[in-house]
């Protein structure tokens, strides 16, 4: 009897899952069973993660984003860390990982396992150096027992950073960065401090079986991804990325879902480059990239700088974007943070699938836009990405009811409206008058859900509510399908 999604595929099963996937994507379950089949997409669905909405990552597929949460030593509690799962949901967000790396860390991993509609991943090198004291004392059976016990609990993928070997190392030398993955210098320092191989990549095999039983998907983690430009497609970072695409074949013989990490911090150039360098290495596994990152200079603003990479590695062949918020490399995100993350990072993800012409993508914008020309405001912020921001801004200047009817905005008033001249002028005769009843239907667009709003559209019956917050309006309960 096949244990994992991809066993099943190759056995001609479409399991509910991807029957769940193919409705959600507009596309035929024999497709997706081919996709899972071929290693070319991969289902995080644990199989004790009874609160999952099954989604699916490819290439082939609507773009994927995730969110990063977890606490740290100092900061945050199970409620905030519930919140933060909501916030992350609410917004967007089609996997979460808890990279938590302070206290009660089973009972949050617990709490976000029972519900969350969304995948949920994790980092078990960390629990297990909090569990050892340091890095040096991390043993392979400790590795293995975290593992196990995460995969038990509910886990859909974890990332494991069994990519990174001892002949790596001496190629970070001549860095500017070094070793800039939290896992990789940690498996580094173990390594260093041993003089043995990378234990993770020892017990690979051991790995696999675990996660075949408990259907866990491989995140092979991007140890030696460049931590800046100057450090971008060098020979350490790709050496690794030999090793994963070793790994990934490793993994599909064991019957076990794979999807591979990705830099980094990357200039504009060389950022197609690198997606179509891990497609031929890992043989079309999912890519899974963080940003990239195009430039270094602007810290406080770093969702902008990786967003614009993040939509050019989508538009190259990335299957899932992992957000960077306005707080990265400077602190601990909050929760408007998310917000503003997972904003610039679902444009990514949608500008990418327009491009791609993902089939329907664009009824969405075509939707906006025919609301916008047609000054139906209320339809305007209906079909937002972030309906709440769109409605406060317009609402700063022009708050009044009667200014949801009106024929202009704040920024240019009615004397200078280009679409209110435009419409007169085609009123009056001068031009062709558009057709505003031919209004695009997005209940019939093929788009995948992704694609099409409200954003949130997880079944999110099991989330706790969200809390009010002070000083603003609360966040409201993402709406159920």
């Amino acid at each position: 009897m096949p244990q994992t999604q991809i066993q099943a595929a190759r056995e001609g099963t479409v399991t509910p899952e991807m029957e769940r996937i193919a409705e959600r994507e507009n596309r035929e379950p024999e497709f997706v069973r081919e996709q899972v089949a071929a290693g070319q997409a991969v289902i995080p669905a644990n199989k004790h993660h009874d609160a999952l909405d099954a989604m699916i990552i490819g290439r082939e597929f609507a773009t994927k984003v995730n969110a990063n949460i977890g606490n740290s030593e100092t900061t945050s509690d199970l409620e905030t860390e519930l919140e933060k799962l909501h916030t992350a949901v609410h917004y967007g967000a089609d996997t979460v990982m808890d990279l938590g790396t302070g206290s009660d860390l089973d009972e949050i991993r617990e709490a976000h396992i029972e519900h969350s509609p969304v995948p949920l991943g994790t980092v078990p090198l960390y629990e297990a150096v909090k569990q050892a004291g340091s890095p040096e004392d991390i043993t392979t059976d400790l590795l293995l027992e975290i593992v196990e016990k995460q995969a038990k609990q509910g886990v859909d993928y974890m990332t494991i950073h069994a990519g990174i070997l001892v002949e790596h190392l001496p190629l970070t030398d001549g860095r500017k960065t070094g070793i800039v993955s939290r896992g990789g210098s940690i498996m580094a320092k173990w390594m260093e401090e041993h003089g043995e191989q990378n234990p993770f990549y020892q017990v690979f095999d051991e790995l696999c079986d675990i996660f075949a039983e408990h259907d866990v998907t491989f995140s092979l983690g991007d140890s030696l991804r460049p931590g800046c430009l100057a450090d971008a497609c060098d020979e350490a970072q790709y050496a690794e990325l030999d090793t994963l695409g070793e790994l990934t074949r490793i993994g599909w013989d064991h019957g076990v879902q794979v999807m591979v990490e990705g830099p980094g911090h990357v200039p504009m150039h060389k950022v197609a480059e690198n997606v179509q360098r891990q497609q031929e290495v890992c043989d079309g596994a999912p890519f899974y990239v963080l940003g990239p990152l195009v430039t270094d200079i602007a810290p406080g603003y770093d969702h902008i700088t990786s967003a614009i990479g993040a939509a050019m590695a989508a538009q190259a062949g990335a299957a899932m974007l992992c957000y960077v918020t306005p707080k990265e490399h400077l602190g601990l995100p909050e929760e408007e943070d998310v917000r503003d993350g997972l904003a610039a990072y679902r444009i990514a993800a949608h500008a990418a699938d327009v491009g791609t012409e993902r089939p329907g993508a664009r009824d969405w914008d075509d939707a906006l836009s025919e609301a916008r020309y047609e000054f139906d405001w209320r339809e305007q912020f209906d079909l937002a990405l972030d309906p709440d921001r769109a409605r406060s801004f317009h609402d700063q200047t022009l708050p009044g009811d009667n200014y949801k009817e009106a024929r202009f905005c704040s920024m240019c008033g009615a004397e200078f409206c280009s679409m209110r001249i435009d419409q007169d002028a085609r009123e009056d005769g001068e031009m062709q008058v558009i057709d505003g009843e031919a209004r695009t239907d997005l209940e019939a667009s093929p788009a995948a859900e992704v694609n099409r709003p409200p954003v949130g559209t997880h079944e999110s019956g099991a989330l706790p509510p969200m809390a009010d917050h002070e000083g603003g309006d609360p966040l409201e309960e993402p709406a159920d399908e």
